[in-house]
Parts: C-alpha cells; sequence; structure tokens
C-alpha cells in the first residue's frame, strides 16, 4: 500500500465527490434497494409502516456506505494494480487513507445506531454481520482464496434480512427465500465480471477462481450451475406459499433468461462475449424479480 499511501500524502483537498464514490453508491444502492424490498416484502401492504421503511433505508444506506469505503481503505494498494481501479479516490491521491478509515466507521456506527434506536436489535444485528463479513471475511479473502466469491456473497445476501429483521421476523420462509435468492444471483454476476476483468486481477494478485483458470472452463460451469440455483431460489416464494402462481410464472421466465445467457458462457467460442451480456442480465434480472415480488404481494397477498 506504500505506493497510494505515498501518493496521497501530498493529495488536494477532496471534494465530496470523491467522498461519495468512497461508498461506492451503486452497489450501495444495491444493498438499500433489497433491504427495502425485504421489509415490504415481509409485511401486508395495509400494515407498512413508511417512517420505518425510510429508516430502515437511512440505516442500510450508511451501513452500506461505510463498508464499502472501509472496503476501499483496505484495498488501495491492489486497486492502484488495477486499470479498472486505478482512479479510485485512495489510489489516485484525492483521499488520504486515514481520512477513508475514519469516514468508514462513522457512517457504519451511525448506521447501526440508527437501526438500532429507531428499527430494533435484530436488524441492527444483522446489519453488523453484514459489515463483518464483507470487511473482515471477503476484502482479505481476495488475496488468499479462490473461494471468495462464494464467501462474499454471504454479506451481500444479508441486506434483505435486515428488512425482514424490520418487519418483525413474520415470514421466517420468506426471509430466508430472500437470502438465497441474493446469495445465487451474485455468483453468475460475478463470475461473468470476473472474467472479463481476469488480467487485472491477475496483475493485482487476487485469488479469483478467473486467474487460476485461463481457459474459462471452471469460472463458466460454475455460473450456469449457479444460474440454474439461481432459477429455483427465485421460485422459491411460491413454492413456499409466500407468492402467487403469477409470480412464479414471471419468475422461471427470468430464471430461464439468466440461464441460457449462462449455457451460451460454457461456449469457448462465445465465452468473451456472452460474460459482458450475462453481467449486465443479471443486473437487469435483480431488480425485475424484487419489483415482482413485491408487486405480487402487494396486490395479490393482502
Amino acid at each position: 500500500m506504500t505506493a497510494s499511501l505515498s501518493a496521497a500524502a501530498g493529495a488536494p483537498h477532496a471534494s465530496w465527490r470523491h467522498y461519495l464514490e468512497l461508498t461506492k453508491p451503486r452497489l450501495s444502492l444495491m444493498s438499500v434497494i433489497t433491504a427495502m424490498i425485504g421489509y415490504l416484502a415481509a409485511v401486508p401492504y395495509s400494515y407498512v409502516d413508511w417512517t420505518r421503511t425510510a429508516l430502515v433505508v437511512l440505516g442500510t444506506a450508511l451501513c452500506a456506505g461505510g463498508a464499502a469505503t472501509l472496503n476501499m481503505w483496505m484495498e488501495g494498494d491492489t486497486d492502484a494494480l488495477m486499470q479498472r481501479t486505478a482512479g479510485r479516490p485512495i489510489p489516485a491521491g484525492h483521499v488520504k487513507p486515514g481520512s477513508a478509515f475514519v469516514v468508514g466507521w462513522v457512517l457504519c456506527i451511525a448506521g447501526l445506531a440508527v437501526l438500532f434506536k429507531f428499527v430494533n436489535g435484530l436488524s441492527a444485528f444483522l446489519a453488523l454481520a453484514t459489515i463483518v463479513s464483507y470487511i473482515a471475511l471477503y476484502t482479505p479473502a481476495k488475496r488468499w482464496s479462490r473461494w471468495n466469491t462464494e464467501i462474499g456473497a454471504i454479506s451481500g445476501a444479508l441486506p434483505p434480512m435486515i428488512g425482514w429483521a424490520a418487519a418483525g421476523r413474520t415470514n421466517p420462509g420468506l426471509g430466508w427465500a430472500l437470502f438465497a435468492i441474493l446469495y445465487t444471483w451474485q455468483m453468475p454476476h460475478f463470475f461473468a465480471l470476473a472474467w472479463t476483468y481476469r488480467k487485472d486481477y491477475a496483475a493485482a494478485g487476487l485469488k479469483m477462481i478467473s486467474v487460476t483458470d485461463p481457459s474459462g472452463r471452471k469460472v463458466s460451469t460454475r455460473a450456469f450451475v449457479w444460474s440454474v440455483l439461481l432459477a429455483v431460489a427465485g421460485a422459491s416464494p411460491t413454492l413456499l406459499g409466500y407468492c402467487t402462481w403469477y409470480y412464479f410464472a414471471f419468475a422461471a421466465a427470468l430464471g430461464l433468461w439468466i440461464m441460457k445467457s449462462a449455457f451460451i458462457f460454457l461456449n469457448p467460442a462465445k465465452r468473451e462475449f456472452e460474460a459482458r451480456r450475462l453481467f449486465r442480465i443479471s443486473l437487469a434480472y435483480l431488480p425485475l424479480l424484487l419489483g415482482l415480488l413485491v408487486a405480487d404481494r402487494f396486490f395479490f397477498k393482502l
């Protein structure tokens, strides 16, 4: 991390945009949306407390932004080695590592306090588990284990359970179904990303599976297997009795959509192009599926 530290030592005054970038707003937004959906899906429409919803959103946003900032603080050295991340605030010298460390913890503590005081203890505990698994397990795992994606998916799958806990722990099966959806979704999503940026990861010395699998056979096989499991997880709310067969039909269609792309990803001749398409499909799949789930429970399961 010496290079990034020396670069940051003479950094000019950072703007608010640099600090916002530290929070990985697009990634954090995904955590916020899934936490909100976890809450809205767990309570009937007539019982939705919109003030509580806003507090769940606020607390999750602060925790997600804080965890992302601490992740950038921990990865300043490897970010500097990858073309995709070299322009981030710390390796580019816009924000000092020490400032990022303080901001990250302030955001995390503030988010946990909001959830604990204004929502409930379980939602705060799950938010803490998300932070710990992200910065203490996933972030260092990228340096020493090719299983880092599977490890990191735990933290990515916990936000909807924060919302579920905020709803008073009703429908426990739905809470775990949401966890399963988020966990399995991350596999084809990140395996496709890992293949696209495998040279960057290799340059940084990160132990991504795409670095140790030059043919792409293992990466694509795992992406396909997990896309099948994702299709099953996506249909599980109906199978568990929480959603209607209308939801099941749309979920099945979305599952076949992502499975088709993952299947094409298996073809070496089409792997390069299909990795990018699979990544884009995964970005569309999740909000569509979760939006359908909430709509189904609001309009058909009152």
